[in-house]
């Protein structure tokens, strides 16, 4: 440890060298993301591990893509759509991804609000929803731009939880160094559907207009003037942040497909199911790391979530942004975040379930995504937009790729939809 200066061991214990990369890709396994891994480990067992190699690549490009729009524009997505681009397909954009985003934030809180239930059956969970959502909400109007990132960068450390569990069951490495690199395909409609949902649920759109937006606000907050320095910087960052969130969902496809899908519980619909399901199979450990991981991943996603959807809104409408300002130099910007915060937990008293939210978040995402998509490619090509940072050949390659397997998970999405 002795080469561990004194200021760098304080930047890295103060988050300074953590940047929004972790953030996004951290808060993509958030409850409503774990509620469909545990669904894939249950279900088909370690068949499903591959799609974690697969996803990294084309959703760290993605992310990149975006990031690199933030910084050398200095506006975020919806900003530069909307210079761009037709005001029809922006608004149509934020209307679909309103409902969206709002039900994502209502799953997640539910799922909080249950696994919590768990841990303190006395407290109902629809109490500890409410609370977890006014947690937030006071905290995001009240603490600067600077200390929330601080704030989710350390929540981002509760996800390591789920790297502890398959350690504590015996495991069959040979099996699942096998279902890691070569895929296994099931041609039935359960099958395709859970790979779709992992496609969908990883792949999101609302991660495309934060990252953007809020690459904008560290430059802002650090006064960064980009240079290639600042571009390679930051591409190692969403690197990294894509790469923890791909071994988180790794992670817990493997602990639920080897303690749950073993065990022959191969129906989990929710993630407080799988926070039960383990507790008597994998010890009282398993079962308590489980459930902290979705609370700290739930405090950390619904910021992001509600984030992405208050600047999507307020630079459409050309309102003050940004979470370093004070409500009242931004109040559009936080009345956003508010609406979709309480609009949120008035689902859980209007009979809407959260697997129902879910499926319907689910299939916004799914049509919503290859356009989007394909917008990023097209502004990430354009040099009147991007200048000199324009796409480099492989992103194109992996770009287009992500778009074309964005477009069949759509295709197929709507195909078991009307299939039912």
């Amino acid at each position: 440890m002795a080469w561990i200066t004194r200021n760098r061991l304080k930047s890295i214990l103060s988050g300074k060298q953590l940047g929004p990369g972790l953030v996004a890709g951290a808060s993509d396994d958030d409850p409503s993301g774990i509620a469909t891994y545990s669904q894939a480990g249950a279900a088909f067992g370690l068949n499903t591990l591959w799609t974690a190699i697969i996803t990294y690549p084309l959703m760290a490009n993605i992310q990149e893509m975006c990031a690199r729009i933030g910084l050398v524009t200095g506006e975020g997505l919806t900003g530069v759509i909307k210079r761009n681009y037709s005001r029809k397909l922006l608004w149509l954009m934020i209307v679909v991804s309103f409902p969206a985003i709002t039900l994502n934030i209502g799953a997640d809180l539910a799922g909080m609000g249950a696994v919590s239930n768990l841990l303190m059956p006395k407290i109902s969970a629809n109490l500890f929803s409410l609370f977890y959502g006014m947690l937030l909400l006071f905290n995001i109007i009240a603490l600067s731009y600077s200390k929330i990132a601080r704030v989710l960068k350390w929540l981002c450390m509760t996800l390591l939880c789920y790297l502890v569990v398959p350690f504590l069951v015996k495991q069959d490495w040979w099996a699942i160094l096998r279902n890691t690199f070569i895929p296994t395909l099931t041609w039935d409609k359960q099958y395709l559907a859970i790979i779709v949902g992992i496609f969908g649920t990883t792949i999101s759109p609302y991660l495309f207009f934060w990252q953007a937006s809020v690459e904008v606000e560290e430059m802002k907050a650090k006064k960064l003037v980009v240079d290639k320095r600042i571009i390679q910087g930051m591409q190692k960052d969403v690197r990294t942040g894509i790469f923890f969130s791909n071994l988180v969902f790794y992670f817990i496809i493997l602990s639920t497909g080897t303690v749950l899908h073993n065990a022959g519980l191969t129906q989990i619909d929710t993630v407080e199911q799988a926070a039960q399901a383990l507790r008597p199979l994998a010890g009282e450990l398993s079962y308590l790391m489980f459930a902290i991981g979705v609370v700290g991943t739930g405090l950390l996603a619904i910021p992001v979530l509600s984030g992405a959807l208050s600047y999507m809104i307020s630079e459409a409408m050309g309102w003050p942004e940004g979470l370093d300002k004070k409500f009242h130099e931004a109040k559009g910007f936080y009345l956003v975040v508010i609406v979709s915060i309480l609009a949120a937990l008035s689902i859980n008293y209007m009979g809407i379930s959260p697997v129902r939210a879910l499926i319907i978040t689910a299939i916004i995402y799914g049509v919503t995504a290859p356009l989007l998509i394909g917008i990023i490619l097209h502004i990430c090509n354009n040099r009147t937009i991007m200048g000199e940072h324009v796409n480099k050949r492989m992103s194109n390659v992996l770009g287009i790729f992500g778009l074309v397997m964005m477009t069949i998970s759509a295709i197929v999405l709507g195909w078991l939809y009307l299939m039912k």
